[in-house]
């Protein structure tokens, strides 16, 4: 079954759908939801011709929209967090960088299980690089993802960590602006209605005032936010993310919290009715991907709860957010999460953890693993500084083999994947059930009303 062209694709889809006049009719959903599924999925990201590449991606989000399962902003749920409602729930919002549609699968199947609707789906700026994943291939999977297992309820994609850099600003600050709102663009269109603004690397902690600091910060998050609302789908309230604070740096103060969004709402106009951000990312003392110790372990990390509990505190309170957003958590010990909810904190960034449960997975095959690692030693060996160890090298820049070896990851064998899956989704549930995730689909069901937003049919099947 090759489909390598669309009129294939649609011959041997068309037990299962038809597409007339740009929109798609579901004819048995049984049919569809299976293996052609899979094969709409993996044409979405590795076909060879652009049209079918195009044709699949249209086709699963436009069959997502006919069947119920549209990509939705998680806006209404937080404001009602900033209200106080929900307070015992923390949104996991988890980075899916390799094995991205089998992850998605496994992710909602056990959110599934424990009716835990609020879940989030998202990707970096950096990651989308070198994972090789731009936000329409990564919507698609998801929806994908979505599709293949039923799952019924607002799909929430986002955009993390639509970081500026710094060295790029200094250059030339509207180029670096205008490669964020470019993406903001693409990502809108492919249905990432949550996007994480970080602009927190223009803090420039040298100036005199807590408020002059974080200037840079604010005005340029103020802007960003202002392109989003100029850009999001009619009916679509995007929920908006601002940051205080690098991740990996000093812990964040009440006091920065505060002289950024009151910079932050000012730039934006008081009385512009413009709809600032829903949450704040802040730093607690963790670091993305953890500390990695010269043997390859993960050094222990302490993070100030209290400072966390204060943050989410006064964002509640005195701004109406649902509250403080903790980064770099997935590598912490189990015992931590616990206390992510009893913070009030609102949302909690997970990554490296999943990547390492593939990685370092007894079933994972040694010699692709050997083969990685010699493209890592071959292609990234300016990466290495003189202080690291081979371990240390090869724990920090195996991410960036993701992309490269995409497709092998893809076709790993199902004695491979199982075990690896079966062990994500052991993580998934854990997780879930520490952070108050169980049950959570009813706040969203009351509070997220869904709005279909139609992606127009590509060329290839507009004039069918």
């Amino acid at each position: 079954m090759g489909w390598d062209s669309v009129d294939r694709m649609l011959e041997d889809l068309k037990p299962a759908l038809t597409v007339e006049k740009g929109a798609v009719n579901v004819r048995d959903r049984s049919l569809l939801v299976s293996e052609k599924t899979d094969l709409l999925v993996e044409k979405a990201v590795f076909g060879e011709k652009p049209d079918v590449v195009e044709a699949s991606r249209w086709l699963i989000r436009a069959c997502c929209s006919a069947l119920g399962v549209f990509p939705a902003s998680i806006q209404s749920y937080y404001e009602a967090k900033g209200k106080g409602r929900y307070p015992d729930v923390t949104v996991p919002a988890m980075n899916l960088r390799g094995m991205a549609y089998d992850m998605a699968r496994t992710a909602m199947r056990t959110a599934m299980d424990l009716d835990a609707g609020a879940v989030i789906f998202e990707l970096a700026r950096s990651e989308m690089s070198y994972t090789a994943q731009p936000p329409a291939e990564y919507a698609s999977v998801v929806l994908g993802a979505a599709l293949r297992e039923g799952y019924q309820w607002p799909v929430f994609i986002q955009g993390d960590h639509f970081q500026v850099k710094a060295a790029k600003f200094k250059e030339d600050p509207e180029s670096e602006l205008g490669a964020i709102r470019s993406l903001i663009d693409d990502s809108l269109a492919a249905g990432f209605f949550n996007i994480d603004i970080d602009t927190s690397t223009l803090v420039d902690l040298d100036k005199g005032t807590v408020k002059e600091q974080q200037a840079a910060n604010y005005e340029a998050a103020a802007a960003l936010t202002k392109h989003v609302r100029e850009r999001e789908p009619r009916g679509v309230t995007v929920s908006v993310g601002g940051e205080i604070g690098e991740v990996g740096g000093k812990n964040s103060t009440v006091e920065e919290l505060t002289a950024f969004m009151e910079g932050y709402l000012e730039a934006l106009g008081a009385d512009s009715g413009t709809t600032g951000p829903s949450k704040i990312s802040v730093q607690t003392g963790t670091s993305h991907g953890g500390v990695v110790m010269p043997d390859g372990t993960l050094a222990q990390v302490k993070i100030d709860f209290k400072v966390l509990e204060e943050l989410s505190k006064v964002a509640r309170e005195r701004f109406g957010m649902a509250g403080a957003v903790q980064h770099g958590a997935s590598t912490l010990p189990e015992e931590a999460f616990d206390h992510f909810p009893k913070t009030g904190c609102a949302e909690i960034h997970l990554a490296t953890g999943f990547q390492n449960i593939i990685y370092d997975n007894p079933r994972f095959p040694r010699e692709l693993k050997d083969e990685i690692y010699a493209y890592l030693k071959s292609n990234l060996a300016g990466e290495k500084k003189d202080a690291d160890s081979e371990d240390q090298f090869i724990y920090k820049t195996r991410k960036k083999a993701l992309g490269p070896f995409k497709k092998a990851f893809w076709e790993l064998p199902p004695e491979v994947k199982g075990p690896i899956l079966e062990e994500l989704g052991a993580r998934f549930k854990l997780l879930f059930e520490k952070l108050g995730a169980p049950g959570s689909a009813a706040g969203i069901v009351e509070t997220v009303s869904p709005v279909p937003v139609e992606a127009p049919a590509p060329p290839s099947l507009a004039s069918l």
